[in-house]
């Protein structure tokens, strides 16, 4: 099954009529009296007595349901000067040096969470956008001849999604194979069109590095890993418990991690011009050369991988692997989006061993995060619990209802997937139980590039981010046709092996 259709759908491709009845029905105030039929949970469709009270034992579903999303009818008033469409949208770039051990090195992130310290909301905006523009440049349409592929060249990315003030350049693109053995609550069964450029593979992600100037603003030499990961989990609710295998190359013998995400990490694929090495090996090979040149030049240097949804699950497998070959001084960090658990208690420990320090970025209503596995696994240790998936690291959560911009009451499991939902959260956040930041800068509008979570009153959209004519363009004949691709934004296995040198002193 390929993996290549990860493309933003709406809600309603995504939520049976079955669970949208229920959370619909949770969120809904009895307006009867106490005995009224009206008050049962569902209504039964017959005068079977199978009905869902009886069925459940008296579990009450939808409440169930409305719980384990936090859900909520009571709608927030909106900010009373709302102008979201005439302040500047980025914050000011103060320099953060001195709060590299914090941020970058091996100090706990627990101090900076609660409230959360202003640097580090940015520097979890920065990472999340990278990871949000491995979705933007993800060539998507099926009747692309390059379907598969990113939009743009790596020297183009940057700047062409409006990410140049981050001052970082792609030094490398990461493609993993379409077919492997991915669970099936995280494949969308579509199916991929064939493509000129490649059937056998997919560009997953990035390898960028800090220029001179943000380098000196934050400390130190960052490379990061951007994985693309998926923003259509229509199968997230089916077959939950998934399969556990080993770590091959973990130093203790107990480490398992979920067997998709781990073949996705390391299979090749012979007839793939961009997979004869695995993903695991692309980047590698790519970290390695780039720790050397930096480290051989006397700087310090950090490698902090990002990613959202599956892409999170990449991130720890990619940063497992990074702390056993790269030097100890290196300091490996994982910032995570929306990521589902990946490996037991074991693989977790390992990861600290190690020194991998990772921040889990989770939404209450976002249900990735609690699969695979039960949502009781976390903290289950000891015999019997070996084959039981739990998270790692320090966790951030985000709470959907405490936007006044979202939509309140509703049940959109993609919405509530959604990086740029997440990212408007952390935008907003401070502090536990506390309000939305009145000083949030970032584009509400973002929310709705792939969903409709925004409130009606703010007039942007559903689902409105998509290429002007979805790409098709007049030729010198008048008629619309898909133009030819920038030679430089064309998939090319002989430019991927070509080695970008670190950027200049001057960017």
């Amino acid at each position: 099954m390929s993996i290549a259709s990860f493309s933003a759908i709406s809600s309603h491709d995504l939520v049976t009529r079955r669970y949208r009845h229920l959370v619909n029905r949770a969120i809904q105030k009895p307006t009867t009296s106490k005995t009224s039929t009206d008050q049962l949970p569902i209504q039964p469709e017959s005068d079977n007595h199978h009905s869902w009270r009886s069925i459940s034992g008296g579990l009450n579903l939808p409440s169930t349901i409305s719980n384990l999303l936090h859900l909520s009818a009571a709608p927030k008033a909106l900010p009373v000067s709302f102008d979201h469409d005439q302040t500047p949208i980025f914050s000011p770039k103060e320099d953060i040096s001195s709060l590299r051990s914090a941020i970058h090195g091996p100090v706990d992130w627990s101090p900076l969470l609660d409230p959360l310290q202003p640097s580090l909301r940015r520097e979890i905006l920065k990472y999340g956008e990278f990871a949000q523009a491995t979705y933007d440049a993800f060539d998507n349409n099926p009747v692309s001849e390059y379907h598969g592929g990113s939009l743009y060249g790596r020297s183009r990315l940057v700047p062409l999604l409006g990410l140049s003030h981050h001052g970082y350049s792609v030094t490398k693109y990461l493609y993993a194979t379409s077919h492997i053995d991915l669970p099936q609550w995280l494949l969308r069964p579509l199916l991929r069109s064939e493509s000129r450029w490649c059937d056998e593979s997919n560009w997953m992600g990035f390898v960028a590095v800090s220029g001179e100037a943000e380098t000196r603003r934050i400390g130190l030499r960052d490379i990061t890993v951007a994985w693309r990961g998926t923003v259509s989990p229509s199968e997230w609710l089916e077959d939950v418990q998934s399969r556990l295998e080993p770590l091959t190359c973990a130093d203790d013998d107990g480490a398992l991690v979920e067997k998709g995400f781990l073949s996705l990490y390391t299979s090749r694929s012979q007839s793939s011009r961009f997979t004869h090495s695995s993903a695991s090996e692309q980047v590698m090979r790519e970290l390695l050369r780039l720790v050397e040149f930096y480290k051989n030049k006397g700087e310090e240097v950090s490698v902090t991988i990002t990613g959202h949804s599956l892409g999170g699950a990449l991130a720890l497998l990619n940063a497992s692997e990074a702390a056993s070959l790269l030097p100890a001084d290196v300091r490996i960090t994982v910032i995570s989006f929306g990521a589902p658990r990946v490996g037991n208690q074991v693989f977790g420990d390992m990861l600290k061993r190690r020194g991998v320090k990772v921040l889990r970025v989770v939404t209450k209503q976002d249900v990735v995060p609690k699969v695979p596995g039960v949502v009781f696994n976390e903290g289950r240790k000891g015999k019997g619990w070996e084959w039981v998936y739990t998270h790692v690291g320090d966790e951030l959560t985000l709470d959907a209802g405490a936007s006044p911009y979202l939509k309140r009451g509703v049940v959109d499991i993609a919405g509530f997937h959604a990086l740029e939902t997440y990212l408007h959260l952390v935008d907003g956040y401070e502090q536990v139980e506390g309000r939305f930041r009145a000083g949030a800068r970032r584009d509400v509008a973002l929310v709705n590039k792939a969903t409709g979570l925004l409130r009606e009153e703010l007039r942007i959209p559903a689902c409105w981010y998509q290429p002007e004519n979805k790409g098709m363009a007049r030729n010198e004949f008048g008629r619309w046709v898909l133009p030819r691709r920038d030679p430089e934004d064309i998939p090319s296995p002989c430019a991927e092996e070509k080695l970008i040198p670190p950027p200049p002193s001057s960017s």
